[in-house]
């Protein structure tokens, strides 16, 4: 999709859309020569001007008919407006509709270009498996044009316009099939971003076998796909930020639960199992689209875990990088095995002071926030109020959970240090009591539990029914109010 800023009139529009206020349709003055009809009409239609709420017509101008939407941006807040943009996108999508403008009468220029970026965000869609699709279900809008007088919110644009490329590479490496995506693909996928000054290192098979990552290395032996463990390092600070942000991603491109072996309904839904991964490499996409003076290395753990002869067991014992050592009594909760090796080594290799990491991790966080937040876990009340203030500003909320001792003797184990899971109760908790004892003593960090976040079953204000590149914009954010 072209997206293009321009002071003079849009050559030829085939629709035009216009921002209306909540409950501010009578004040309202179109640019248009049936403007009294379009305002009776979206009146006659119960048009309020609510957020997210639109009202469609066809009018004639100099002898061309032309659609014509009117989107409702409430209250004109920051949400309000991303909403708005992403309403107009998908009411004209597939519609026939090859050139939308979207006017600035009556925004300023900040809410212009929100109103836009949450267009650009919901215009992402995958259709390149689909050879048969029928004509009405193609989109047809390839370019839209803003029409801002003084240009004002084209700078703020640029910013905007790549952190929704940071999640669309979220979204297209979490919508990729298994077969696709892989441990090695993923790393291959990320490699344009080096393109963007992001300086981009890898770990083989070998590399972690001399590093001692046994836990990580044990889930992916009973894959064909060799494991790697990908870190991009952004700096935009120039030096100046000696100890960057350090951002961990789970990267389980494929999980079918490995000898436990998940129940075969929805088992294709594991290939977004990867999507904390996919989150930080999207969040490094954006972070070096609009040049962050941020100091940042986004690390992504990369394995696939599957059941053939060569897989490790239940009651299996393996050595952690760290010297740690587990005892494995469910090989689906192999995540939190992936992520105490890639802990333990961008803590060795970066030295950070704060770490946060995303994960699909547990089922049982669906059961407690449904679809609705992340959760949160952190062992720094700053560190974890500045990530829950990120995600209400950036639209993906976290909601924080405990961490205290009492759960830890539910993940102690008779034969090793700890087991990999503890009982039936709280299970989102222990995994995270888990992962804590991977971290150092002063470091700041922060365990963000996105499993059901990172898709979606139905479309929402900003995307569109599948994955929803969540947490790009949250550590964006984060990044944007604490460390620039």
């Amino acid at each position: 999709m072209k997206f293009n800023f321009t002071s003079s009139p849009a050559q030829d529009p085939d629709a035009m859309a216009f921002a209306v206020g909540k409950d501010s349709l009578d004040g309202l003055s179109l640019p248009l020569e049936q403007s009294a009809m379009v305002i009776a009409g979206a009146k006659a239609a119960r048009f309020s001007g609510k957020t997210g709420q639109t009202f469609q017509t066809f009018v004639t101008e100099s002898d061309r008919v032309i659609h014509i939407i009117l989107t409702g941006i409430g209250a004109g807040k920051r949400r309000d407006m991303e909403s708005a943009g992403g309403a107009v996108i998908a009411k004209l999508m597939t519609s026939g509709a090859e050139h939308l403008a979207i006017s600035a009468e009556g925004l300023e220029s900040g809410q212009l270009a929100r109103l836009v970026f949450g267009a650009k965000l919901r215009t992402w869609r995958i259709d390149k498996y689909r050879t048969t699709m029928p004509e009405n279900q193609k989109p047809t809008l390839t370019q839209v044009t803003v029409l801002d007088n003084d240009l004002g919110s084209a700078k703020s644009w640029q910013d905007l316009s790549a952190v929704a490329d940071g999640v669309g590479l979220t979204r297209e490496l979490v919508s990729e099939p298994a077969n696709v995506i892989y441990p090695v693909s993923f790393v291959a996928r990320c490699q344009e971003l080096a393109d963007l000054g992001v300086e981009i290192s890898v770990l083989g098979q070998q590399e972690m076998e001399k590093l001692g990552m046994g836990a990580l290395l044990g889930v992916s032996q009973g894959s064909v796909r060799p494991p790697r463990m990908l870190a991009m390092r952004w700096d935009g600070t120039d030096g100046a930020q000696k100890k960057p942000l350090a951002l961990v991603g789970k990267g389980v491109t494929f999980d079918t639960g490995g000898i436990s072996l998940k129940p075969p309904a929805g088992m294709e839904d594991m290939k977004w199992d990867m999507g904390g991964a996919g989150a930080v490499a999207g969040t490094m996409k954006a972070l070096a689209g609009r040049k962050a003076k941020a100091h940042v290395v986004g690390v992504c753990g990369l394995v696939e875990n599957m059941p053939d002869g060569n897989a490790q067991r239940p009651g299996d014992v393996v050595t952690s990088m760290s010297g740690q050592t587990i005892e494995v009594i469910n090989t689906d909760a192999e995540g939190r095995l992936v992520l105490c090796d890639a802990l333990h080594w961008t803590q060795e290799t970066f030295e950070p002071e704060v770490v946060v990491n995303l994960a699909t991790l547990t089922g049982a966080i669906i059961i407690s926030l449904g679809n609705e937040h992340a959760g949160c876990f952190s062992n720094d009340d700053g560190l974890s109020e500045n990530l829950l203030a990120a995600g209400k500003t950036a639209g993906d909320p976290l909601w924080r959970f405990p961490l205290t001792s009492a759960y830890d003797k539910q993940i102690n184990s008779p034969i090793a240090d700890m087991k990999n899971v503890g009982g039936k109760g709280a299970g989102s908790i222990t995994a995270a009591q888990f992962l804590q004892r991977f971290i150092k003593d002063g470091v700041k960090w922060a365990h963000l539990d996105i499993a059901g976040m990172v898709w979606a079953d139905k479309p929402g204000p900003v995307w569109d029914k599948g994955a929803t590149g969540f947490g790009v914009r949250l550590l964006d954010q984060f990044v944007a109010d604490n460390f620039e």
